[in-house]
C-alpha cells in the first residue's frame, strides 16, 4: 500500500508531503495517522531544525474525509494532530500547493508561517454541510481577524489568497512560480536561529498578550536575563563578534 504522507530531510529541513491527491489530501484516518508519525519523526530528529508541510496534486487539503464520516467510521484524531503542530518546538512552515478547505485550514493555522500561491482559494464550508468549524477554531481564531472569522465561519464563502493574507490566515500570497523561493526564504532565515531561542520565541505572541503590562515587563525581564546567560547566547554573540557562523547552523 502506497503511503499517503511522504517524508524527506535535507540540510536541516524536513519536508512532509500529503500525498493523497485522489481525495484532495482529505484528512482520512490513515493520512492523519501517517502525518502524525512523520511529524513525530521530525520532532525527534536533532538534525531537523525546520519542518515544511506541503501537498501533492492541485489541492493542499480538502478537510475531513466525508466518505469516512458518512460511513460512520471513528473520526481521526485531528485535534491531536493540530495540537502537535501548534506545540512543536521546531518552526513549521505551511507550503500550500493549492486550495485549502475546512479542516485543512486547521493545519494551516497550526503552522507558524504559511505561504500560498496567489491562485489558491480558501473556505470554511462546514455550515453548508450542517456542521461547524469547531476543532479548527482553536487555532484559526488565534490567527485570524475576529470579524473576518465570523464572516467566513457563518457564510462558508470562498475567498482568495490575497484576502487570506489580509485577515491573518496566511503570511504571504505569491505568484505560483515564486512559491518555492518564498518558502526557501523563510526556511533559510529560520535555520539561522538558535534552536532553543526559536522554541521560546514562537511562544511569545501566544502568551505575552494575555499578561498585564506590569506582569509582562517583569516576566520578560527574567526571560531576557536568562537567555543572555544561556549557552546559545554566548555562542551566538561570540560568533557575531568573531564574524563567523554559530555552531548551530546546518
Amino acid at each position: 500500500m502506497d503511503p499517503l504522507v511522504r517524508y524527506a530531510e535535507d540540510g536541516g529541513t524536513a519536508t512532509i508531503t500529503l500525498d493523497s491527491p485522489r481525495n484532495r489530501n482529505a484528512l482520512s484516518r490513515r493520512l492523519v495517522a501517517e502525518l502524525r508519525e512523520a511529524l513525530t519523526t521530525a520532532l525527534g530528529d536533532d538534525g531537523v531544525r525546520v519542518i515544511v508541510l506541503t501537498g501533492t496534486g492541485t489541492v493542499f487539503c480538502a478537510g475531513a474525509d466525508l466518505k469516512e464520516q458518512s460511513a460512520g467510521e471513528p473520526p481521526p484524531d485531528v485535534p491531536g494532530l493540530v495540537g502537535l503542530i501548534w506545540d512543536s518546538p521546531k518552526p513549521v512552515v505551511a507550503r500550500l500547493n493549492g486550495p485549502a478547505r475546512a479542516g485543512g485550514l486547521g493545519l494551516v493555522t497550526a503552522c507558524d508561517l504559511a505561504v500560498a500561491p496567489d491562485t489558491a482559494t480558501f473556505a470554511f464550508t462546514e455550515v453548508r454541510l450542517g456542521v461547524v468549524p469547531a476543532m479548527i477554531a482553536v487555532t484559526c481564531l488565534r490567527r485570524m481577524d475576529p470579524r473576518a472569522a465570523a464572516e467566513y465561519f457563518l457564510t462558508g464563502e470562498v475567498f482568495d489568497a490575497r484576502r487570506a493574507q489580509e485577515i491573518g490566515l496566511i503570511n504571504r500570497a505569491v505568484p505560483a512560480e515564486e512559491l518555492d523561493a518564498a518558502v526557501a526564504h523563510y526556511t533559510g532565515m529560520l535555520l539561522r536561529g538558535a534552536p532553543e531561542a526559536l522554541a521560546i520565541a514562537k511562544r511569545l505572541p501566544r502568551t505575552v498578550p494575555a499578561m498585564t503590562v506590569e506582569e509582562g515587563f517583569a516576566r520578560m525581564a527574567e526571560l531576557s536575563a536568562e537567555r543572555f546567560g544561556s549557552d546559545e547566547a554566548k555562542e551566538g554573540i561570540a560568533a557575531f563578534l568573531e564574524k563567523r557562523d554559530p555552531r548551530w547552523l546546518p
